[in-house]
C-alpha cells in the first residue's frame, strides 16, 4: 500500500521517501532499517518535521486520510516496509 502511494507522489518509489528521509537528518534510523538487526522507530513528529506539509498532504489526499493518520500510518508501518524491501542494506528495485 505505502509503494502505491508514493507510486502517486513526487518520491515515485518507497527509494524517494527513504532518500529525503536520509538527507533530512534521519539517516541512523534509516540505515537500521536497511541493516539485519532491530529496526529503530520513527515518529508521526519526527516525519511531520523532515516531509513538507505539502507532501503529507498528497498523500492524505489520496488515501482519503487526515494528516495526522497518514503520518501516525507511515511512523507504524515504514521500518518494516523498508527492511522488508531491503536486502543487504539495499532497497531491491520497485
Amino acid at each position: 500500500m505505502i509503494n502505491a502511494l508514493l507510486a502517486k507522489t513526487q518520491f515515485g518509489d518507497l527509494s524517494g521517501l527513504v532518500t529525503q528521509l536520509q538527507q533530512s537528518g534521519l539517516g541512523p534510523q534509516v540505515q537500521s532499517w536497511l541493516s539485519n538487526g532491530a529496526n529503530t522507530p520513527i515518529t508521526a513528529d519526527q516525519l511531520k518535521a523532515v516531509l513538507s506539509n505539502a507532501q503529507v498532504q498528497e498523500m492524505a489526499k489520496h488515501l482519503g486520510l487526515p494528516v495526522d493518520a497518514v503520518l501516525n500510518m507511515l511512523a507504524q508501518h515504514l521500518p518494516n516496509v523498508v527492511d522488508q524491501a531491503s536486502k543487504n542494506g539495499q532497497l531491491a528495485a520497485q
